[in-house]
């Protein structure tokens, strides 16, 4: 048997691929980040499937239930908020897999940081204003960041940054990010993007704290920073990929 890394979504259930809905359609047993993943994406396993919550569970105990449903010849997926390229410790899991001879295999999910968007609206790269999108996080009581991706350094580009894992800590962002972007610079928190308990947050680096605060958020909360969530400062700004002035002929390839 295969076990199967399946990236969850953000939490809705029919944001979900068709290959996630079909493994979890088929699978015996699956394991879920219960944290993160909205009940009703469970919905897509039968009744008679065994669905085990890890978020109380360490690494160890994990890949035991990966390994015993493997042992039994039982089809199990393991779920992960989001997709699994991103923050979902899938290399450690994997890597005890591979130790263990148990084939795996990743289905892709819909990013939380997409997700969120979507729901701004906004698109977070603006032609000749930012073209680039720094997915990272900051470090408390957490992992720790190597030195080479200190927050400053970062932002010392002026691109969008999307902060995940970090909102505990939005007081101390927005303070260290001022003299990057400005105190006026756009923020937009977003805490479980398609999920029935969605929340937005708009604000600057100047008052988004106190917001974030009030809400009483401690969790499964994406930050974005930019200027490309300003609409006005999108004015003008078109991309030469649909300018009339755009030379559409095709032109042959080098051989």
């Amino acid at each position: 048997m295969t076990v199967h890394f399946v990236g969850a979504g953000p939490g809705a259930a029919d944001l979900l691929t068709l290959r996630a809905v079909a493994l979890l359609g088929a699978a015996d047993v699956c394991l879920y980040p219960g944290t993160y993943i909205d009940a009703a994406v469970l919905s897509h396993l039968r009744p008679e499937a065994v669905a085990v919550d890890t978020q109380d569970l360490d690494l160890d105990q994990i890949v035991a239930h990966l390994a015993g449903a493997h042992a039994e010849g039982k089809d199990v997926v393991r779920l992960a908020s989001g997709d699994p390229s991103l923050y979902s410790a899938l290399a450690e899991q994997t890597g005890r897999l591979d130790a263990l001879g148990i084939p795996w295999d990743v289905t892709p999910g819909v990013p939380a940081y997409a997700a969120a968007a979507a729901l701004l609206g906004k698109e977070l790269t603006v032609p000749k204003l930012t073209q680039s999108v720094v997915l990272t996080r900051t470090q408390a009581r957490s992992t720790a960041m190597p030195d080479t991706e200190a927050l400053a350094n970062f932002a010392a580009t002026r691109a969008t940054l999307v902060l995940h894992l970090a909102i505990t800590r939005i007081r101390v962002i927005a303070e260290e990010l001022v003299e990057h972007y400005g105190a006026s610079c756009p923020v937009a928190v977003v805490a479980n993007a398609s999920q029935p308990s969605e929340l937005v947050l708009t604000g600057t680096l100047t008052d988004i704290a106190d917001q974030v605060e009030a809400a009483g958020l401690r969790q499964a909360a994406v930050i974005f920073v930019g200027y490309a969530l300003d609409a006005a400062a999108r004015d003008g700004r078109e991309s030469y990929l649909y300018d009339a002035t755009r030379d559409r002929t095709l032109k042959s390839r080098p051989t």
